[in-house]
């Protein structure tokens, strides 16, 4: 991995940001700004919030939300995965057991 950075140039709410950031991380970086970007416009033209600090505040909380939600979410289709294994790995110890026996009785 390269420990290289580079100097990105982001645009939020018709502001231009230059941050830096190692090479391999550009892309995602640029896509999360710009997702950033949208939802801050979103709040913006919705006319509810005013003020970029108050923007970015509610875009903060609404994309940790959603972070929040997938991450739930993801916890629990991994926990249902592994229930999944336990449950075949326990039907294949018994079916390789009764073959085994059998073999063993043969």
């Amino acid at each position: 991995m390269s420990s290289e950075t580079v100097p990105v140039r982001i645009h939020i709410l018709d502001k231009e940001y230059m941050v830096s950031c190692p090479v391999e991380e550009r892309d995602a970086l640029i896509e999360s700004a710009r997702y950033l970007d949208r939802r801050m416009r979103e709040i913006r033209d919705s006319g509810k919030v005013l003020g970029s600090e108050r923007i970015a505040v509610m875009a903060a909380l609404n994309v940790i939300h959603e972070f929040s939600l997938h991450k739930r979410d993801r916890q629990e289709y991994e926990s249902a995965v592994a229930e999944t294994a336990r449950r075949l790995e326990t039907k294949l110890e018994t079916a390789l057991g009764r073959r085994t026996q059998r073999e063993t009785v043969d």
